[in-house]
């Protein structure tokens, strides 16, 4: 087997699927402490944009023909990943306790876009040249020449749905609801 092979079937295999468990396992860390009585909305919504935040380039990866152009998109969303993960952070240490399990999930969740984007660079080197000028960058998108197969596109996508989109939903319904209730209470109970 070819080391772009092994690359590729790493990334396919093993990072993809712990990324998408990695965000499972966050949403249960914050169930757990509860984040609709603590750090509520705020919060909700930094995972969900966290979540586009490395949804577009996942999604780029997947179905796009890899050239600067999604290389660029990939280390963009990287970067802005990283710099809304610091701001979560900061706003939950603020507001509610952040148990050691937790830290090492989002430990997962910021090392897995890394290593997936790295990857991605070595496998497409001379296009990740090209942003720097070195050589000629293509930024056109265009569809995958040889599409990733179908069953392995469809799992990856009932992956980030089961892992992703149903549950941090859920978890913004959820403080959406405890942010209603408790407006509620407090207008009931003033003067």
């Amino acid at each position: 087997m070819s080391t772009e092979l092994l690359l590729q079937h790493f990334l396919m295999y093993i990072v993809v699927p712990v990324w998408l468990l990695a965000g499972l396992a966050d949403y249960f860390c914050h169930k757990v402490t509860r984040i609709e009585r603590t750090s509520g909305v705020g919060e909700s919504l930094l995972h969900l944009l966290q979540f586009v935040l490395v949804g577009l380039p996942l999604l780029a990866a997947l179905f796009l023909e890899i050239n600067a152009a999604v290389l660029l998109i990939m280390l963009t969303g990287l970067v802005l990943h990283q710099a809304t993960a610091l701001w979560d952070v900061r706003y939950a240490n603020a507001t509610r306790g952040v148990p050691p399990a937790e830290q090492h999930v989002h430990g997962i969740l910021e090392m897995t876009p890394a290593i997936a984007t790295a990857v991605i660079a070595i496998l497409h080197w001379p296009q990740f040249l090209s942003l720097f000028g070195a050589g000629e960058a293509r930024f056109t998108l265009e569809l995958k020449h040889t599409p990733l197969p179908g069953w392995y596109l469809g799992s990856v996508m009932l992956g980030v749905l089961f892992c992703g989109v149903l549950p941090y939903a859920e978890e913004l319904l959820r403080t959406l609801h405890a942010a209603a209730t408790s407006r509620a209470r407090t207008k009931g109970v003033g003067p």
